[in-house]
């Protein structure tokens, strides 16, 4: 059984690894065909677009595996908004969500006070 695991590990790897050369390969490819030509920009070697992959997943998703990068953020502030929901009444709750549109929502819901 332990044979099979190591086996599909590999082949995970080889999947990998060959989708981070077809990658760098289409970055490089991309690069050198426009940067030079339209800013007079240097051209990369592969290297250099596989470190450019690199760069641009940190700058746009983070180290995170979450989701978006901050997952672990957006569930601890789901959680503080459920909490601070439940612990208010009903007309609290409603007089909440009402501000809540007005003022950063996208406008009053159908049917509430202050409808335009």
């Amino acid at each position: 059984m332990k044979k099979w695991w190591i086996g599909k590990a590999f082949i995970f790897l080889g999947i990998a690894a060959a989708a981070v050369v077809v990658f760098g390969g289409v970055v490089m490819f991309l690069w050198n065909a426009t940067v030079p030509d339209l800013f007079h920009g240097p051209a990369i070697t592969f290297g250099q677009s596989i470190a450019l992959m690199l760069l641009a997943h940190i700058l746009l998703r983070g180290w995170s595996p979450w989701r978006y990068g901050h997952g672990w953020r957006r569930e601890r502030w789901r959680r503080h908004f459920e909490k601070k929901l439940e612990s208010m009444t009903p007309e609290e709750r409603e007089k909440y969500r009402a501000g809540w549109h007005m003022g950063c929502g996208p406008g009053p819901e159908p049917g509430m006070k202050g409808e335009a």
